[in-house]
């Protein structure tokens, strides 16, 4: 199944294509920039331990190793982002024809947020006189909730620079019919104007410092929803524009201790206000797509320090993502009948399958012997037969109980250092009970 979907996802010979019609700079010679793509797709599936195990395996691979780590070092953003929004359009017919419920019926949500990649290892020659840690950048994705496919990527090779700069690019392909999800990092007036600008709407949460607005209209009270109750206003703001403003008075807390939350809108007066408070619950979706793409998919290679090659590894993790999300839904979809309602299959148990048996299929299929589906409807046929023959029980998912709440208790930075011995503080704890009468 995993074959299936990257011979759909990402084709040599549309990978080719696609370099050949945005590189700037690079050129492909002996190197194709589908080779490069296929390793790094090894890496972030977690088949190949690093890029240089992945390079020695390669039989045919036609230049050394320093170069294909030199090349990799050189790969422009732009491919990025028509690599990852490219795949995504080649997959959305698959989802589709295999089913999916819209969120939010007659509107196509878009999610955006930041993903900065952590530290790497200092192995470039003017990293090792920093004593600071070594940030490689991040990228603006977009996530469609519905499709549960990563649709678009911007990258920025400075990890200094804004969020809010990266996501202008993004929002030159949004469009009406488009409802656009963002946090509050996102409320500028340049932002908010592009995006109605494109004829999209948007919901995004206001920040402590908000744009300035120039009129505000009466509060009216909406009513409630499960986490609070909700009123709006109209508010004008410099540029003459008027959006709606809704207040959500929440029962609970949220971490950060905040008590209100406020959000601006363009939505028509058609969607209640209610109803856009509890749509931009749904932009926590995002974070657990990030949280899937680091703990399932080696997204962070630590030893890739150059921008360039630690975007070209995020985006490839982007892409071996929307892989298992498709054959997570032609799983559940396969086994909806049969399973209890709420059954879901875990993209980490998927992983776990893929890693198990990819490489003996490899030996025991060829791959000019493998049949590949030409068409989205005959690849969902196929994807659906095959996932018939999974056992539902070893790749479901293990729901987890509410977490419990922790005091955080103010620590010393003496204290916070400080080690103990494991097997002496279970020695001691062990002590202790015996010691304890029985009640």
């Amino acid at each position: 199944m995993t074959k299936l979907v990257l011979e759909q996802a990402v084709p040599a010979e549309w990978v080719d294509k696609v370099f050949a019609e945005h590189r700037q700079r690079q050129y492909p010679r002996e190197l194709l920039f589908s080779t490069i793509v296929e390793l790094m797709s090894l890496v972030s599936l977690g088949l190949r331990p690093s890029l240089h195990a992945a390079a020695r395996q390669m039989e045919d691979l036609p230049v050394t190793i320093a170069a294909l780590y030199d090349k990799i070092s050189r790969t422009e953003p732009e491919l990025l982002r028509a690599l990852v929004s490219g795949s995504a359009e080649r997959l959305a017919p698959t989802v589709e024809t295999l089913g999916c419920s819209p969120v939010f019926p007659g509107w196509q949500l878009r999610i955006v947020d930041g993903n900065h990649l952590p530290s790497t290892e200092k192995r470039l020659g003017p990293l090792r006189r920093e004593r600071g840690a070594a940030r490689p950048g991040f990228s603006v994705v977009v996530y469609d909730p519905d499709l549960d496919l990563v649709v678009d990527l911007q990258p920025c090779e400075d990890a200094y620079a804004s969020e809010r700069v990266g996501v202008l690019p993004l929002l030159r392909s949004a469009c009406a019919g488009q409802l656009w999800l963002a946090d509050r990092l996102y409320c500028t007036l340049p932002v908010l104007q592009a995006c109605e600008d494109r004829g999209a709407s948007f919901i995004v949460r206001e920040p402590s410092k908000h744009p300035t607005m120039v009129e505000q209209g009466a509060w009216q009270t909406c009513g409630s929803i499960e986490s609070g109750a909700v009123r709006e206003q109209v508010i004008e703001v410099k540029s003459g524009r008027r959006w709606r403003r809704i207040e959500l008075r929440l029962q609970t807390t949220t971490e950060s201790g905040d008590s209100i939350m406020w959000f601006w809108s363009n939505l028509p007066d058609t969607v209640s206000a209610q109803q856009i408070a509890d749509l931009y619950r749904r932009r926590w979706t995002i974070e657990g797509m990030f949280q899937r793409l680091e703990s399932v998919l080696d997204s962070e290679i630590s030893s890739l320090g150059n921008p360039k090659a630690a975007l070209l590894g995020f985006a490839s993790a982007v892409l071996a993502y929307n892989v298992l999300s498709v054959l997570k839904r032609s799983v559940e979809q396969a086994h909806r009948d049969a399973q209890p309602e709420g059954w879901e299959a875990s993209i980490f148990h998927l992983a776990v399958q893929v890693r198990a048996g990819y490489e003996g299929m490899l030996i025991a299929v060829p791959s000019e012997k493998f049949p590949i589906e030409k068409t989205s409807q005959g690849l969902a046929e196929r994807l659906l037969a095959l996932a018939r023959l999974l056992k539902p029980k070893q790749i479901a998912k293990s729901p987890r109980g509410p977490k419990v709440a922790k005091p955080k208790e103010w620590l010393e930075g003496q204290a916070a250092r400080a080690h103990v011995s494991t097997e002496r503080v279970l020695k001691a704890a062990k002590a202790d009970k015996q010691l304890k009468p029985r009640p």
